[in-house]
């Protein structure tokens, strides 16, 4: 399970963050965003699919997390 850090860039829009692959990409959709969940599986913009443990409020951002790849056991 890779660390990834998310965080907004200039545009307002969250971003996901593997430094193991040096790659950047917009998340698209996120299966919790509420003020009681937040996280489950991430979907970023180049179609990929990462799931984080869902947290019991959405965080302060910057924050790096462990994420596995979505579909994974």
């Amino acid at each position: 399970m890779p660390s990834v850090m998310l965080r907004h860039n200039a545009k307002g829009q969250l971003t996901f963050y593997i430094a193991k692959k040096d790659q950047e990409e917009i998340v698209t959709a996120l299966e919790f965003d509420s003020p009681e969940r937040w996280g489950g599986e991430v979907t970023l913009a180049d179609g990929s699919s990462y799931y984080l443990e869902p947290l019991s409020a959405p965080p302060k951002l910057p924050i790096t997390l462990r994420a596995k790849r979505a579909g994974e056991a």
